[in-house]
C-alpha cells in the first residue's frame, strides 16, 4: 500500500470515528432523557470503544503518513528531521497538534469517573474541526481563508450531528415497543427530528458554499477526478436528504403500525451506510486538486 492510500484510509477512519463520537454523544447528552441516554449509551459501548481506539490509532499514524506522503515514501515516515519540519513549519503539523490535543481530551472523557457524554462531544468537535486547518480549507488567502475554515467546520459538525447520531436512533427505535421507555423514546425521536431539520439545512447550505469556495463553479467537469467524486457525493447527499424526508414525513407519522417501525429502522441503517460512503469519497477527493 502506498503512503497516499494509507493516508486516505486513515482519514476515513478518523472522520467516521470522530463523527460518531460527536453526533451520538451530543444527541445523548443534550436531546435524550437521561435515563434512556444511559441505557442507549450502554448498548453502544462497543461502538464507543472501537471509535476511540480508531481515533487514537489514526492520530498516532497521521503524522508519519503525512511525512511519507510529503517526503519520498515510507523511508521518511519516521525520519526525525522530516517530522520536526512538518510540525513546526506547516498547516499539516498545526492540524495534527490540534488533533492530538483533542484525542487526549477524548481519552480523559472516557477514563475520568462521572464525566458524561457531553464531555465526549466537546472533545470530538475540535477533532473534526482540526481537519479544516489543512487541505482545500487552507487554499485561500486573506479573509477567505478563515471564512472557508468556519464554513468547513460547520459542514463537518452539522454532518456529524446528523450521521453520527443515527446509531443511537437505531437503538432507540425498538424502545418504542417497551412501556418503560416508550414516552422517553418518542420525546428523543421528536427532538432528533427538530434538530435534524437544522443539521440537514446546514449541511446543504455549507456544502453549496464550500463548492463555490473550492471549485468556483458547479462541479460538472467529470474529467477531473475531484469534480467527479464531488458530483457523486452531491448525488448521494441528495439521496440521503430524500431518505430523511421520507423517514420524517411518511414513516414517523405511521409508527403505530408494526411494519412501519421495521421499515424506519432499515431506512435509518441505509442513511448510515450512505453517510459513511460520503465520508469515503471525502477522504479521497480531499487529497486531489479541484481543477
Amino acid at each position: 500500500m502506498t503512503p497516499g492510500a494509507a493516508l486516505i484510509l486513515c482519514r476515513f477512519s478518523l472522520y467516521g470515528s470522530a463523527m460518531f463520537l460527536w453526533g451520538a454523544s451530543a444527541y445523548l447528552g443534550w436531546f435524550v432523557p437521561s435515563g434512556l441516554a444511559a441505557q442507549v449509551g450502554q448498548q453502544l459501548r462497543t461502538w464507543y470503544r472501537l471509535a476511540l481506539f480508531l481515533v487514537v490509532i489514526t492520530t498516532a499514524l497521521t503524522l508519519p503518513l503525512q511525512a511519507a506522503t510529503i517526503g519520498e515514501g515510507w523511508t521518511d515516515a519516521f525520519q526525525p528531521k522530516m517530522l520536526k519540519s512538518i510540525l513546526g513549519e506547516t498547516n499539516v503539523g498545526q492540524a495534527w497538534i490540534g488533533q492530538a490535543c483533542a484525542t487526549v481530551f477524548l481519552l480523559l472523557s472516557f477514563v475520568v469517573p462521572f464525566v458524561g457524554r457531553r464531555a465526549t462531544a466537546v472533545g470530538a468537535a475540535p477533532l473534526l474541526i482540526s481537519a479544516t486547518m489543512t487541505g482545500h480549507a487552507a487554499m485561500n488567502s486573506g479573509w477567505l481563508r478563515p471564512l472557508h475554515r468556519i464554513n468547513d467546520g460547520l459542514h463537518l459538525l452539522s454532518g456529524g450531528a446528523w450521521i453520527g447520531a443515527l446509531p443511537a436512533i437505531v437503538v432507540i427505535l425498538p424502545k418504542l415497543r417497551e412501556p418503560m421507555w416508550q414516552q422517553d423514546a418518542r420525546l428523543a425521536l421528536t427532538r432528533f427530528s427538530t434538530a435534524g431539520h437544522v443539521a440537514v439545512g446546514l449541511v446543504i447550505t455549507t456544502g453549496i458554499a464550500n463548492t463555490i469556495l473550492v471549485v468556483k463553479a458547479p462541479p460538472i467537469d467529470w474529467q477531473i477526478d475531484y469534480q467527479r467524486l464531488l458530483g457523486i457525493k452531491i448525488l448521494i447527499v441528495c439521496l440521503l436528504v430524500g431518505i430523511a424526508i421520507n423517514n420524517r414525513y411518511i414513516l414517523v407519522p405511521r409508527l403505530g403500525r408494526s411494519a412501519t417501525l421495521r421499515w424506519l429502522k432499515w431506512a435509518t441503517i441505509a442513511e448510515m451506510a450512505f453517510g459513511f460512503l460520503v465520508l469515503g469519497l471525502v477522504a479521497v477527493f480531499g487529497t486531489l486538486q479541484p481543477t
